[in-house]
């Protein structure tokens, strides 16, 4: 290949001259090149070198990079009609580190007669400054998006009276929990009706774009019918070309209510029935309330800018009651002599003081007569005089015992049996009032329960104390108690719901683990054993039927288990579907064996729900522990719920029984699989290619991808470790899609560079049929690549196959339509019939391993048959057949004469890496 200069552009043709010249009236500033398809032969304009900032006198570099970049379109050009139009950007960095995009402009040349094209002409421009403008309005719109979304006040825009926009504070003020909910409502509906024609006026009152009104208060109305204060701003805007308005809001709701609260302290103090008095620091009056003209006779007008003690009659020193504890009683004086009984609280306040003067000479006086009776007028109240016997009761002391009052004076309180918590009764000696009446102790909230002569309980709070402390022993006593029965019963009743589940009314997980925890801690307890019950495929039923059937067939599933156990063992649920089960005192294997069948036959049994015959199963995880085992309830939960996920694992509707092991085997899939998360990103995973070889020809047609991972720490992880993993996590599409990409752009990288006639093979897992998306991901990689359809072949296994055969069909027919080959891999395994296969648009049919390593075993004659049939009846379909597994030469032979098409295995070749296959 030779590099040309601009001078010798003349020796183009004039349709290239012209084609050229077309392409140039789109551009200002281009150079011109060309490109001949057969042999690369290239031409440029001096212009180009400089478009793409490399060397002008360098032809070789100028011809490379120029050829690099217009790889695209020269292999594109092979497919196309001819004078066929191209437009591609690429983005590159030049030898001196910048960063830079051109944009190619071509057309395809050639024999129009028969469609063939020979060569490419076009011109090449800079568009570097486009990209960074359209970057920095990206951020800057970015920048703002952020600043409104993220904005404290609320902000909207509506245009023709609808809602356009809201941001997230907009829709908490009017309690939506999603602003896109708000779209295309009307603004009215936000604002009292009484309020909407001034809102529209000051909306159209703004003419010109970003004329703004002032702020104006505005009650806005909220979806659940509530208000808020906010001060608004309309701004006149644009909103995609049209105008529009943009309305920012502020939440006054605090600033209104402060403002109501100094509205309501002034109105207090004028109001209130106390004497309030602001002073100066050295006690001169400032202000007086009408409260205070009541209390002691003097006029605001009289009062103001005298001293305090003169109008209180008496010294009254602000600083002092301050430093005192700021509250005093003491004596007074009115404006007429007379004495008053005043509660002064004292405050600081700015350089001076605020006094309350509450009157309390009236409320003094009746309460020295009556305190004893009024601090014990909502429960009941029993006095018992020297001789130990009761002297009078009040009313409330009759109703709650059940008793006359008349019929309890004068007896003995033993008289009452009384009883402690825990149902024991109570010795008349240590009942609380004979307690207080021997030592002169008071006794408070004593909680004790006594029996009615109706036969009722009542729950008591007893507190007893002596009416003349000071005084020797016996003292006379005043018992007081308060009928806490309701109070007590919501308090078991909420003990009870803090230890249950409100579903089932089993127990829950803290009850679960109070009592496994009280078995391992017993000196001389028995043995326990924990099983974890997790319900297979519930999900199905909740998301299917709704959660209200999902309760009902949880309800019945907690009372079938139990139903399951005897009465000291503890059944409860943990939570979703899941439930445990703690039994004490089983030692032997069999009785464990025992009640997880049991379990599994109670819970097999059909639910009928609402007229649906329901069936469910679970998975078991069994742990058992001696007694003063070192294991936490906590640990011996986990390890329970380990090995269901075991069970689970291995195939649903099993049990498993816990060892270390299974928990370090559990604990290193956990770590796996969480870094499996992280192989695609680090690089770790990579594709081996396994050769298949025709056996007529003895040459390679095909190759397989098989997905391996290198691990950082613990080296190579076998696929059969971890491909479960991933298909168990719903990974399976993430390192599946990964392992397409790569293998169809390595293939597609090797058939462009060196013509590889080989096929490529790879391996579609049953999560990646049921999920849908591998139609799509085949789709893209084969656009992205470039490598053609039939080029690809996808196996699926027979078992993914028989799962759900008419889905997999759907699947499979849209996998067909975009060109692509399939297999169906590990024949053999699945107990598929012919007429299901025949209804699979099918191409390839792969043998199981099993059936190729019986060729070496006694019972040969019969792996033969059964090879020779599979064979027979593939190529009456028109499938290609591929031997697995194959590991010498007699296989080899044997798979030849019996009609076999093709054959992979180690002994024609082990999985390894593209360059070691390829080259």
């Amino acid at each position: 290949m030779e590099a040309y200069t601009h001078d010798e552009l003349s020796t183009w043709s004039s349709r290239s001259r012209e084609d050229v010249t077309d392409l140039a009236l789109t551009a200002i500033t281009a150079g011109a090149w060309s490109v001949n398809l057969s042999d690369h032969d290239v031409t440029w304009s001096p212009e180009l070198a400089g478009i793409l900032g490399v060397d002008t006198d360098n032809s070789d570099v100028v011809r490379r990079r120029l050829l690099d970049l217009l790889e695209p379109l020269t292999f594109a050009a092979r497919n196309c009609p001819v004078w066929h139009n191209f437009d591609l950007e690429q983005c590159h960095t030049t030898p001196g580190g910048e960063t830079r995009w051109t944009r190619f402009l071509a057309r395809a040349q050639g024999n129009a007669a028969t469609g063939t094209v020979e060569r490419l002409v076009g011109i090449a421009t800079d568009v570097t400054e486009r990209f960074s403008n359209a970057q920095a309005l990206d951020d800057l719109a970015d920048r703002y998006r952020l600043l409104v979304e993220l904005s404290p006040e609320g902000i909207c825009v509506h245009q023709d009276g609808k809602l356009v926009y809201v941001n997230p504070a907009a829709a908490r003020f009017v309690k939506a929990d999603d602003p896109a909910k708000l779209l295309n409502r009307p603004i009215i509906d936000f604002v009292r009706p009484v309020a909407a024609p001034e809102l529209l006026r000051r909306v159209s009152s703004l003419r010109e774009p970003g004329e703004a009104t002032e702020p104006t208060e505005v009650r806005l109305c909220r979806l659940d019918g509530s208000s808020l204060f906010v001060e608004s701003v309309s701004v006149r805007t644009t909103w995609q070309g049209e105008p529009a308005y943009q309305v920012i809001m502020r939440d006054i709701t605090a600033q209104k209510s402060a403002q109501a609260a100094l509205r309501f302290q002034a109105a207090l103090v004028r109001h209130v029935s106390d004497a309030i008095i602001a002073t100066t620091s050295d006690g001169m009056v400032t202000s007086w309330n009408p409260a205070a003209e009541a209390v002691y006779g003097h006029s605001e007008h009289a009062a103001l800018g005298r001293p305090v003690s003169e109008l209180v009659g008496v010294t009254l020193d602000p600083q002092a009651i301050v430093a005192d504890g700021g509250v005093v009683e003491v004596e007074h004086r009115k404006a007429d002599g007379s004495a008053l009984t005043v509660r002064v609280s004292a405050s600081p306040m700015d350089d001076g003081y605020v006094l309350m003067c509450a009157d309390e000479t009236a409320r003094r006086a009746v309460e020295r007569r009556y305190r004893t009776v009024v601090t014990a007028l909502d429960e009941g109240v029993v006095v018992i005089d020297g001789n130990g016997l009761v002297g009078s009761a009040n009313p409330a002391a009759g109703r709650i015992l059940g008793l006359p009052v008349e019929a309890m004076i004068g007896c003995s309180p033993s008289l009452f049996p009384l009883y402690d918590e825990s149902g024991a009764r109570i010795p008349p000696s240590e009942y609380p009032s004979a307690l207080t009446r021997s030592t002169g102790n008071a006794l408070n909230g004593r909680v004790l329960r006594a029996r009615r002569p109706d036969g009722q309980w009542v729950w008591l709070s007893m507190s007893c104390r002596p009416l003349a402390p000071n005084t020797a022993p016996p003292h006379e006593v005043v018992a007081s108690f308060t009928d806490i029965t309701e109070r007590r019963a919501i308090g078991e009743r909420l003990e009870h719901d803090a230890t249950h589940d409100p579903l089932t009314n089993l127990a829950n997980r803290t009850l679960l683990l109070k009592r496994l925890e009280d078995m391992l801690r017993q000196p001389y307890g028995r043995s326990v054993c924990v099983l974890f019950i997790d319900l297979d495929k519930f999900k199905v039923i909740n998301d299917s039927l709704g959660h209200g059937i999902g309760d009902k067939v949880l309800r019945i599933a907690g009372l079938r288990l139990k139903n399951c156990v005897r009465r000291d063992d503890l059944v409860g649920r943990l939570g979703g579907d899941e439930f445990a089960i703690v039994a004490s005192g089983i030692e032997q294997s069999g009785q464990i064996q025992g009640l997880i069948g049991h379990i599994r036959r109670a819970l097999a049994e059909p639910i009928i729900v609402e007229g649906r015959r329901l069936r469910i199963d679970a998975s078991i995880g069994v742990v058992t522990a001696r007694a003063n085992d070192e294991r936490s309830a906590e640990d011996l939960l986990r390890d329970a719920d380990v090995a269901m996920y075991q069970a689970k694992m291995r195939g649903r509707g099993r049990h498993e029984f816990f060892d270390v092991e299974l928990r370090e085997r559990v604990q290193r899939q956990l770590r796996l699989e969480q870094d499996l998360r992280e192989s695609v990103r680090d690089g770790q995973l990579w594709v081996a290619y396994q050769p298949v070889v025709d056996l007529r020809t003895h040459r390679r047609v095909a190759v397989e991808g098989l997905l391996r991972w290198n691990h950082p720490v613990h080296g190579e992880i076998s696929p059969g470790e971890f491909i479960p993993l991933a298909e168990e996590s719903d990974l399976i599409n993430l390192i599946g899609g990964h392992m397409l990409r790569a293998a169809t752009q390595e293939l597609a990288f090797r058939r462009k560079r060196s013509g590889v006639p080989t096929r490529l093979a790879v391996n579609v897992s049953a999560r990646q049929l049921d999920d849908g998306s591998v139609v799509p991901a085949v789709n893209d990689a084969l656009r992205t690549t470039g490598l053609p359809p039939g080029e690809l072949c996808l196996e699926i296994t027979e078992s993914a196959l028989m799962q759900e055969p008419e889905a997999a069909a759907e699947v499979l027919t849209a996998l067909r339509e975009l060109g692509v080959r399939l297999a169906i891999d590990d024949f053999g395994t699945g107990y598929s019939s012919l007429a299901q296969l025949w209804k699979l648009p099918l191409d390839t049919l792969k043998i199981d391993r099993s059936f190729v390593a019986g060729l070496d075993g006694p019972s040969h004659p019969d792996a033969e048959a059964i090879i020779k049939g599979i064979i027979t009846m593939a190529h009456s379909m028109g499938l290609t057949v591929i031997a697995e597994g194959t590991e010498n030469e007699r296989q080899i032979t044997i798979l030849r004469e019996l009609g076999c098409d093709q054959a992979q295995g180690f002994h024609l070749g082990r999985p390894a890496p593209a360059n070691e296959v390829f080259e």
